[in-house]
């Protein structure tokens, strides 16, 4: 139920007090697009004309990301409520009228070159500040086209969401979800949303009748399911092509600067050590007394819930504690978050499920939550705590051209508040219990984060290497890569049937490619700060801290070489896996 309480709710008027405010800010963004736009020809010809541009580009893009948080946040909020679903749609359209209309630009810009630029600085020295930015610009002028292909390639990107909505159409608004008979015969609908709770029901037979029929209901389109993601993986190849980068991937991955080599190490280390995934299956067949380990037995707890609730409020003290490390000023930024109404806290009525954090340049961050007074619940508000401070120290300390971070960094900061959380409850639990069931969940989680978004990220660039040859993505080609990966990561001891070969087939992250890797190198960059900062080493804290300012004044493996951590080097990936074995022997230890 939705609270009454204020205080439980996020203050979005910090943005804006009145849809009209908002409004007449949308006036003014069509205002900046036009005067952008109406400068094409001109919007590099002198320093000064430069100078203009660059001030127009990053005013309307502050504006925009302001409008476009606002929106969307409050519809999330209560995606029942028209007027929001009206806000929203006006923002996203008009914000594409004003990409399609600038398409000009980057072609534009790109006639000139480096030095022009350097010639540029010395006249102007207020352009000093963009030449991160243009260094970046020109490194991607062999990937840039003319004004009418780059409207072109603007138009194919918009095409390219249309796979993402069909698949949401066919698995949701097209999808009659059958009922089953729950553990006491009382009939349970089968839908995404009830997956969580009914894979973790001690009754098996419940578990494995669920998890058939809801992947049933995938395989029972797969056919158009494979269709349409063939259609996506062409679209993304053809782009690439028309951009003249080598593949797909290289064109997703250029977008951060990252070598294609850290992909290809992330996925050789993870198959490199299964060896202790395929024991942490062998422990779960042994310790729930299962013969023939499906996948719908990897959700079951091994190790007994603690009876206990977590409020909101003992929550956030374990939070300030856990990060109390960072410094003062650290955390009086946290209390700032979780007494001014930063968080919308609980679940609602028509309120979007999950939990994520969002930001605005020049406004404070804000955090959409469902607690629900859980373990996960409290492990989740540190989470997103971490991205509110991330968003906070960035915009505060960049420029708004540097001032987001990308997506190679963007789950660092939440993991590594996380794990500081894990470490301290491991110190200051009571029982053996306790201990047990937070070393399971370590587990759990890297499991899910670390093995598994990494084979997905495998699975991603088998799909897309198999269009580049030619090969067509039939729905056999699919869902046998899918599961001989399963056999690949979790060894023999996992039972891979038909059933489990439909899986990619309900993975919406499929839709935006190259896009999971970063889970698993993001939690592996986290351990590795984690462990710098909690064994006490000389400087680890500070080095952790600037990295947080840095936003995305750097590619994204230097700004993390700040914080310790080689993203290139294979052993960064390795202490994920080292760390996945001793935390296994420790619960082995103790069951």
């Amino acid at each position: 139920m939705c609270s009454i309480n204020a205080q439980d709710h996020w203050k979005l008027e910090d943005m804006y007090p009145t849809y009209a405010e908002w409004r007449k800010d949308l006036e003014e963004l069509k205002a900046l697009g036009a005067q952008l736009s109406a400068w094409k020809g001109k919007a590099a010809g002198s320093a000064e004309a430069l100078l203009k541009t660059a001030r127009l580009y990053e005013e309307l893009g502050a504006k925009m990301e302001r409008l476009s948080v606002f929106a969307h946040s409050n519809f999330d909020q209560n995606m029942s409520d028209a007027p929001a679903k009206e806000l929203m749609e006006t923002c996203e359209s008009t914000i594409s009228a004003i990409d399609e209309s600038l398409a000009f630009l980057a072609p534009e810009l790109m006639s000139y070159t480096p030095e022009d630029f350097d010639r540029y600085c010395q006249e102007e020295p207020e352009l000093v500040r963009y030449r991160q930015f243009a260094r970046d610009f020109f490194a991607k002028k062999a990937h840039i086209l003319d004004d009418r292909m780059e409207e072109f390639i603007v138009r194919m990107g918009d095409l390219s969401d249309s796979y993402n909505k069909i698949f949401d159409d066919l698995t949701v608004n097209d999808t009659v979800h059958p009922n089953i008979p729950g553990p006491d015969g009382t009939p349970v609908t089968v839908t995404e949303a009830g997956y969580g709770a009914a894979m973790i029901s001690p009754d098996r037979d419940f578990r494995k009748n669920y998890f058939n029929t809801m992947l049933g209901l995938y395989g029972s389109k797969i056919n158009t399911l494979s269709s349409n993601y063939y259609a996506y993986v062409k679209s993304n190849v053809y782009i690439a092509k028309g951009r003249s980068y080598p593949t797909a991937r290289a064109q997703s991955l250029a977008e951060n600067h990252i070598p294609e080599e850290v992909y290809d190490t992330l996925v050789a280390t993870a198959r490199g050590g299964t060896a202790p995934l395929r024991d942490y299956v062998s422990l779960r067949k042994k310790t729930l007394g299962i013969e023939d380990f499906h996948f719908y037995d990897f959700f079951l707890p091994i190790v007994p819930d603690v009876d206990r609730e977590y409020p909101f409020e003992e929550g956030r003290d374990l939070v300030l504690k856990a990060t109390a490390v960072l410094g003062e000023d650290y955390t009086a930024v946290l209390k700032q978050a979780l007494d001014e109404r930063w968080i919308d806290r609980y679940p609602a009525k028509n309120k979007v499920s999950g939990a994520y954090s969002t930001s605005a340049y020049g406004a404070h961050p804000f955090m959409l939550l469902n607690y629900t007074k859980t373990l996960d619940s409290v492990f989740t508000l540190a989470h997103e705590l971490g991205h509110a401070m991330h968003s906070w120290f960035s915009t505060r300390n960049q420029p708004f051209i540097y001032s987001n971070y990308t997506l190679f960094c963007a789950e660092v900061a939440s993991t590594t508040n996380e794990l500081l959380l894990h470490h301290y409850l491991l110190e200051h639990c009571g029982s053996r219990e306790m201990k047990a069931l937070l070393l399971a969940k370590h587990l759990d989680d890297l499991r899910s984060t670390f093995y598994r978004q990494t084979m997905f990220a495998d699975f991603e660039y088998q799909t897309h290497t198999l269009a580049e040859q030619g090969e067509p993505l039939l729905p056999q080609t699919l869902c046998g890569i899918h599961q001989q990966l399963n056999r690949d990561y979790y060894g023999p001891e996992l039972v891979v049937d038909d059933t489990l070969g439909y899986e990619w087939a309900r993975i919406p992250h499929f839709y935006r490619a190259f896009y999971v890797y970063q889970y698993a190198t993001g939690i592996s960059a986290a351990i590795a700060i984690a462990r710098r900062i909690t064994s006490g080493v000389s400087g680890a804290v500070e080095d952790y801290r600037k990295f947080l300012t840095t936003g995305g004044s750097l590619h994204p493996i230097d700004e993390l070489r700040i914080a310790g951590v080689d993203m290139s080097r294979q052993e960064s990936v390795q202490s994920t896996v080292d760390q996945f074995a001793a935390t296994l022997e420790q619960l082995k230890e103790l069951l």
